[in-house]
């Protein structure tokens, strides 16, 4: 399918009486919005293109998904007090938007030079970011945010699935609860990994709904995590980074994999 047939399908399955739709040619991008509220999703159609040659329509069905939920949420108003509970971090790439269309800005922490944390509020089938607004209307401290944030990360399952290839083992979390990547913030979760380890410990966290740790135990582990994390990152709906993290005494370092067998 090219721009023109998925435009036509995504304003198809997303026709509402409540919606409206304006597409920008020269950026090639579909934006949908509520009538009432004013606020809405700008969608980038060449994205759709590539990810629906390999993931077929499942790659529209997820679009649907996420403009349907994040629609619902626009221009509603959110309280955080008495939802501690449901206050998690989100990891997103640095090139994400530091703030709203509105020009709220959300509330974030420095994480690595790739990654970068953002706050949420859990809403069931999605989540709402945090923004300064919101702090502000609740009187709460960033350091209340964070402590809510990091405890609850640390009470998700971390179930994980191993498999073997060349030699090296691979585990991957992937319940797709929204915050799979989040769990690189379970300090703890990381430690008892890197007790099982027994060759060099690579992190990586390609998109939202994945977090893979990768125990190398030879040249060609780096080969294979470089290939695996770049497919996960190109089939993710919400892409985070496609470069791998060395984990050592509890700190994180991003490693450059070039080339056949080669680490820098």
């Amino acid at each position: 399918m090219d721009s023109n047939q998925i435009k036509r399908e995504l304003e198809k399955r997303l026709a509402n009486d409540e919606r409206t739709f304006s597409y920008d040619r020269e950026k090639d991008i579909l934006r949908i919005e509520n009538k009432k509220t004013k606020k809405g999703i700008n969608v980038s159609l060449p994205e759709i293109v590539s990810k629906w040659a390999v993931m077929k329509e499942k790659a529209i069905d997820e679009v649907v998904y996420y403009v349907k939920e994040a629609l619902q949420v626009m221009g509603t108003t959110q309280t955080l007090s008495g939802k501690e509970q449901k206050i998690f971090p989100v990891m997103r790439s640095t090139s994400f938007p530091k703030e709203a269309r509105e020009g709220v800005a959300f509330f974030t922490d420095d994480h690595t030079a790739e990654t970068r944390i953002y706050y949420a509020l859990d809403l069931g089938n999605t989540y709402r970011l945090i923004d300064e607004q919101m702090l502000t209307a609740e009187n709460w401290s960033k350091d209340y945010i964070r402590e809510m944030a990091k405890f609850n990360v640390r009470s998700l399952s971390t179930e994980l699935k191993k498999d073997t290839v060349a030699g090296n083992d691979f585990y991957f979390l992937n319940t797709n609860d929204g915050y799979d990547a989040s769990r690189i913030l379970n300090d703890s979760f990381l430690k008892e990994m890197a007790s099982r380890i027994k060759g060099e410990m690579i992190v990586a966290i390609p998109h939202q709904d994945v977090l893979i740790i990768g125990d190398i135990q030879n040249e060609t582990g780096y080969d294979v995590v470089a290939q695996m994390t770049m497919s996960f990152f190109s089939n993710g709906h919400v892409p985070i980074t496609a470069l791998s993290f060395l984990y050592k005494e509890g700190e994180l370092e991003p490693i450059f994999i070039m080339g056949k067998n080669r680490k820098f």
